[in-house]
């Protein structure tokens, strides 16, 4: 997690176990979403979505945590 908690922290201090806990997520889990989130950005098609085919998690969570982490500025620097 340290590499992934490194780019949250540039965008403006998020991190994962700060996100697991406001969404009331393992670690882990928070972990896969961000980087579904980021992934998924970076495809065609809509970003939640994307996340949501690879998480299992809502879409309402994700979209959520994407506003989290800055909106689509802050998942381009994922």
């Amino acid at each position: 997690m340290g590499l992934l908690d490194g780019i949250l922290g540039q965008l403006g201090g998020a991190d994962i176990g700060g996100l697991a806990e406001k969404f009331g997520i393992s670690p882990e889990i928070a972990e896969k979403a961000v980087a579904a989130l980021g992934q998924s950005h970076a495809e065609p098609g809509d970003t939640i979505q994307g996340a949501a085919a690879k998480t299992g998690l809502d879409a309402g969570t994700l979209g959520q945590m994407a506003e989290q982490l800055g909106g689509a500025g802050g998942l381009d620097k994922l």
